[in-house]
């Protein structure tokens, strides 16, 4: 349990500031969200992969035969009748169904990437769980590889497709693939460790899990006086989670002069609590975030006791 002093930013009461949380969750209410943008992409992704399976075992399968009169001829290694000078050949219709086949496959990949990378941004994993981590982050270009890979193998194996049609699907084929894959890759993921490290940060500085920003930004702050939300847009307060819900990434590294602009105390070791951050925020989750170092003890807004060592 940790033990407040009397000195409490905000306005926060006493009961507030002495039981912060455990770990960062989300909100309910983005709880609820990412789930209904995670439903939302994976019927998007599954639509593109049904018109793949049309591609694949209708659509490619079109065929017109030139040369229908031909004569007809016994095959002497077979013994079959055959039509002499008969060749089948790919339809143009199907040529641009095919096209724009592709073009709506890409179009539901990449849609259905947006929104799941706008839930994992509401409902992170944990950088721990190695494996869902990767998964969750990567589930976007994963499907596109899914979606294009077997059609676009297809497509230059077709054998009634001319060279030009193969060559002219095969390319815009490989450019809407990469383009989905690299759309539905997450190069900078969040994780519950990025959230519950800003969120500590806050608590300790702070006193209690409290921000504030405005509509425009994309980081929230430690007190609502700092020029950088000045903006005339209305000023938010809430706890890490509900900035977060408001799609605010992360903690803004320049919290220093932020609490020097709102008369608040800052920690002799302020550049090392930024340093720590700025690397969880770029991933770096096993690096330690120092415990704020107080010139005056009783300037502390919260101090916290050292967990039991395991």
């Amino acid at each position: 349990m940790a033990e407040q002093n009397k000195k409490v930013p905000q306005g926060a009461s006493q009961a507030e500031a002495t039981e912060p949380p455990a770990g960062w969750t989300p909100t309910p209410e983005a709880k609820a969200t990412a789930t209904r943008f995670r439903w939302i992409a994976a019927i998007l992704w599954a639509v593109a992969i049904v018109g793949e399976a049309v591609g694949i075992f209708w659509l490619l399968r079109q065929r017109v035969f030139v040369g229908e009169d031909g004569t007809l001829v016994r095959d002497a290694d077979t013994g079959l009748l055959r039509e002499q000078g008969v060749s089948a050949e790919f339809p143009p219709w199907a040529f641009v169904a095919l096209l724009v086949l592709l073009v709506v496959i890409a179009a539901l990949s990449i849609t259905g990437s947006v929104l799941w990378k706008k839930a994992n941004r509401l409902d992170p994993a944990r950088k721990s769980d190695t494996v869902r981590f990767f998964v969750q982050n990567q589930l976007g270009a994963i499907i596109a590889i899914v979606a294009f890979l077997p059609l676009i193998i297809l497509i230059f194996l077709n054998k009634d497709m001319s060279k030009g049609q193969k060559t002219t699907a095969g390319i815009v084929g490989i450019a809407l693939a990469v383009l989905a894959a690299v759309l539905g890759t997450t190069f900078n993921p969040p994780s519950v460790e990025q959230y519950t490290a800003d969120q500590s940060a806050v608590i300790q500085l702070l006193g209690q899990d409290e921000v504030v920003w405005v509509d425009g930004g994309a980081v929230y702050h430690v007190c609502d006086e700092v020029p950088a939300i000045q903006t005339g847009s209305e000023i938010r307060t809430g706890t890490t989670a509900e900035a977060i819900e408001a799609g605010k990434i992360r903690l803004t590294l320049q919290f220093p002069s932020e609490l020097r602009a709102c008369d608040l105390t800052v920690p002799e070791n302020a550049d090392e609590i930024a340093d720590a951050l700025r690397a969880i925020q770029a991933g770096q989750t096993a690096t330690v975030l120092p415990a704020p170092v107080w010139a005056d003890p009783a300037d502390a807004p919260i101090v916290v006791e050292e967990a039991p060592a395991e």
